[in-house]
């Protein structure tokens, strides 16, 4: 089973959260699984880019874009090459590392206040 590394989100011990789950998972569902402070105000739908990730390993395993993620990812801010939604990003085999955007980071925060920091 594939491992998701979010490495701009550290855990209590300060390193990045980590977790391994079912090949086909999506990189949003890893991310509430792994409590990984990744927005998705739309529900992970596709109707929005709160999502908004980058990959930065594994990309290459992970589903192929639709035009429907392309479409969203337009309307996302700061958008690279490794840009990818995690409710659309499905995983292979392999391990994937992401760092989460600023914008999603700020999604997330904006949906659980308590958590701020």
């Amino acid at each position: 089973m594939p491992q998701v590394i979010f490495l701009n989100d550290p855990g209590a011990d300060g390193e990045p959260k980590r977790i391994t789950v079912p090949t086909g998972t999506t990189l949003l569902d890893a991310a509430k699984k792994a409590h990984a402070q990744v927005g998705y105000a739309c529900g992970g739908v596709c109707a929005c880019s709160t999502c908004h990730v980058y990959v930065r390993k594994g990309g290459a395993s992970l589903s192929r874009q639709k035009d429907s993620e392309e479409d969203i990812l337009d309307k996302a801010f700061d958008v690279r090459s490794s840009s990818r939604l995690s409710c659309q990003s499905k995983l292979g085999a392999e391990d994937v590392e992401v760092e989460i955007s600023r914008e999603s980071r700020q999604a997330y925060f904006d949906e659980h206040p308590d958590e701020r920091g």
